[in-house]
């Protein structure tokens, strides 16, 4: 079988392709346009996206409405309020977007009677969460211990052609900075 899904998920975990077809069972193929909200604000989320093509930041909004984009989300990667979707609360976060995308969307709770169900499964949803976990420490240690620029050059080696594929205000807004100080990394560093 040549699927690039099939293999993504065999590079977490081992998962035959009867249960490939099982979780493609519970599963919905979207084509979403640039700059749709796949979760909004204060929405109980009941779905988990796998992000196949496009681009998706999951921001959040003070009440003074500045943003704060929290994560991005590049092929193949898993899209989802992880919180919201396992606590059945509203989501504090948005997830939009930032270009035409195409989605594989799976039903939480037909995902987690499958997980119950079946061990390959729930060990390829577990493998998946630590994945996310690792990625939100890792953007956690950034945070604390790297400087604008050095938190830039990391989003740059995560990211390849970040100053392409996504706009100069959600990359300040992602590493905490204004346009301007980006601007004056990227002209330090002569990029343009």
């Amino acid at each position: 079988m040549a699927n690039k899904n099939f293999d993504y998920l065999n590079s977490i975990t081992d998962i035959s392709e009867e249960l490939f077809e099982k979780l493609k069972s519970i599963s919905e193929f979207k084509v979403i346009p640039e700059g749709t909200q796949l979760v909004k604000f204060n929405e109980v989320p009941t779905k988990v996206n796998m992000l196949v093509s496009g681009l998706v930041r999951c921001y959040l909004t003070t009440e003074e409405g500045k943003e704060y984009n929290k994560s991005f989300y590049l092929p193949i990667s898993f899209v989802a309020s992880l919180t919201a979707l396992m606590n059945n609360k509203p989501s504090l976060f948005v997830f939009e977007t930032l270009a035409d995308s195409e989605f594989f969307e799976i039903d939480y709770n037909k995902l987690m009677a499958l997980c119950s169900e079946n061990s390959q499964i729930n060990t390829l949803y577990t493998k998946v969460l630590e994945i996310l976990y690792s990625k939100y420490e890792r953007r956690l240690v950034e945070l604390i211990s790297l400087n604008a620029k050095d938190r830039y050059l990391a989003l740059r080696d995560q990211i390849p052609n970040v100053d392409i594929t996504i706009p100069q205000y959600h990359i300040a807004s992602y590493l905490g900075i204004t346009a301007v100080q980006l601007s004056r990394i990227r002209r330090k560093m002569d990029i343009h």
